[in-house]
């Protein structure tokens, strides 16, 4: 996963951070005490440390580190940042469930109390968020659970404890100091897609794929909106979380939009060059997108190109209608790619959208209207047969050259039905 904050400066701390662990063969070097760098190096010892700026309310900065995991049955060392389990609750917890989990070693009984203790033990994190509220771990995973250290990486301590103690985050940087068989020594890496992503999404609001200093690609849930409404219950948006987490980017930051049942990549210009210049390319037609649909019923075409004119219908906004003298024309291309059944039953069409324009619910017109396919994205709620748990359209892929260098870039992202 690529880092959700910019590398530098933590960048430059976190070199000096690998020169004092080095120097000093310790990782407790600011304190009495004196855990050894030595046991990184035996085999599969190695661990993740990372560093974190942030700034506070009167615009100083703060300089946080951390490292991931406990030490040698240690979760807590003076001058890094905090395990998301307090002491006291994690003594308690084993109290209550280690004797009796090891006196029941072999009978059925462990089983059952040994998730009952897994249960207990992710109730006992709670995460910080960067709109100032608490999440249970639970809330970031589906049902069929929680991979096992979650929580515990170097990037969700340095997080929670910036946000919990109110600081506005500005860079982060980890590193692998120690032995691995898939990690080198003091190589730089972002958080791990299966602990920290599901995580950080929530605490920050959003899924982003790419961040850079000019550019970020968010994967949009469905259900938010691309940018900020008219009225206040309309005011949380991908705009607006962005500019949380980055306060300099441009009021105006989203360089397209997708509808906000639309889940799907989005990309935001994160100063006001990038924006310029990606508003030119797709102006000039140089971004290609790639859409997944389910289309109620069966779609018989295989393949073919739909062109068809639209415009608002003005007394029923947002809704649009087809017209050939005023509407503006928009083009799709579009691929059949199989035909299944809904958990309740219902054949639906799996279809792949490639839209050449980028007109106002192109892919849900062009989707439901006769001219069209004459068959509706499933839980379109304007087109359609109304919405159900979701809009069954998601933006897959994106491709453009990056604004600033020039640099070919294509992103994907699973689809979510």
């Amino acid at each position: 996963m690529h880092p959700p904050l910019p590398q530098y400066p933590a960048k430059i701390h976190a070199l000096y951070l690998q020169h004092l662990l080095a120097e000093k063969h310790a990782v407790d070097f600011e304190s009495e005490c004196s855990f050894s760098t030595d046991r990184f190096f035996q085999k599969g010892g190695g661990i993740m440390f990372g560093v974190l700026t942030a700034r506070d309310r009167e615009g100083n900065e703060v300089l946080l580190k951390a490292f991931s995991g406990s030490l040698g049955g240690k979760r807590n060392l003076p001058g890094w940042a905090a395990h998301l389990v307090d002491d006291q609750d994690y003594a308690a917890y084993m109290q209550q469930y280690d004797h009796r989990i090891k006196e029941l070693a072999g009978s059925p009984e462990q089983a059952a109390l040994s998730h009952e203790a897994l249960s207990r033990y992710y109730s006992l994190y709670s995460l910080s968020t960067i709109n100032g509220e608490r999440i249970p771990l639970t809330a970031c995973f589906p049902p069929d659970g929680i991979p096992t250290g979650s929580g515990d990486c170097c990037t969700i301590k340095l997080l929670h404890a910036a946000l919990s103690q109110g600081l506005h985050p500005v860079s982060m940087a980890e590193f692998f100091f120690g032995c691995s068989a898939n990690r080198e020594h003091l190589a730089f890496y972002g958080p791990c897609d299966q602990k920290c992503k599901p995580i950080l999404e929530h605490m920050l609001g959003l899924d982003i794929v790419y961040r850079d200093q000019h550019i970020a690609v968010v994967n949009k849930q469905a259900g938010l909106l691309s940018v900020p409404g008219r009225t206040q219950d309309k005011i949380d948006s991908v705009e607006s979380r962005i500019r949380v987490l980055f306060p300099d980017a441009p009021l105006q930051c989203a360089t397209h939009r997708l509808d906000m049942d639309t889940s799907g990549l989005l990309v935001i210009a994160l100063n006001k060059e990038a924006h310029r210049r990606m508003h030119s390319l797709f102006r000039e037609q140089q971004v290609k997108k790639r859409y997944v649909a389910l289309l109620e019923g069966v779609l018989k075409e295989e393949s073919g190109t739909i062109t068809l004119p639209f415009r608002a219908d003005i007394n029923n906004r947002p809704y649009q209608i087809y017209d050939e003298i005023h509407g503006k024309w928009g083009t799709t291309l579009y691929k059949r790619l199989c035909v299944e059944r809904t958990r309740e039953g219902r054949l639906v069409t799996r279809v792949q959208f490639e839209p050449l324009t980028g007109r106002t619910h192109q892919l849900r017109l062009h989707s439901s209207h006769p001219k069209g396919l004459g068959r509706p994205i499933a839980g379109d709620r304007l087109y359609g047969s109304g919405m159900q748990d979701r809009l069954y359209l998601h933006a897959q892929m994106i491709s453009f050259v990056h604004p600033i260098t020039s640099e070919p870039m294509t992103f994907c992202t699973d689809i979510p039905f």
